[in-house]
């Protein structure tokens, strides 16, 4: 009998890979009838790097009011373009590692999660680590990687 899943996981950070894994969650979201969560995770660490010695708040806050249109970009994209609107939007700030791989699928009661084959820059991911293989190797749920586009593969 084949898994159906019911509340899919889709992290997204602005990379092309994030945005083909969220419309393959929609395609499977569409025939499992399941429902979608698109995360956005602030990394509290890339900001402490970035904006070291800046002790105003207010970049906090333009980061998150950042993600917030970026995530209402997807959403109005996957009403419009999808015609899917079984899905919310989140925002996190801390560790990307182990807020996709535990704490949200805790909270949320995600049974899979889809995420983007990579993000991050090269240097990046010698510095932080890939977060794709980290939540690949830890998460207590099916994960499935994303490469390519959903209309690629037919």
């Amino acid at each position: 009998m084949d898994q159906e899943y019911q509340n899919i996981l889709v992290p997204v950070d602005g990379s092309k890979e994030s945005e083909y894994a969220l419309h393959r969650a929609i395609a499977i979201a569409k025939r499992n009838g399941a429902h979608v969560d698109i995360l956005n995770v602030i990394d509290t660490r890339a900001m402490a790097y970035n904006f070291a010695g800046m002790s105003d708040g207010s970049i906090a806050y333009q980061l998150v009011d950042k993600s917030k249109q970026y995530l209402d970009e997807l959403l109005k994209d996957a009403k419009d373009k999808d015609d899917f609107d079984n899905l919310d939007i989140h925002i996190r700030l801390g560790n990307p590692k182990t807020i996709i791989s535990f704490d949200f699928p805790r909270d949320h009661h995600n049974d899979m999660i889809i995420i983007g084959a990579s993000g991050l820059s090269r240097m990046q991911r010698a510095v932080m680590g890939s977060v794709t293989s980290y939540v690949k190797r830890n998460a207590p749920v099916d994960v499935l990687v994303v490469r390519t586009d959903v209309d690629v593969v037919k």
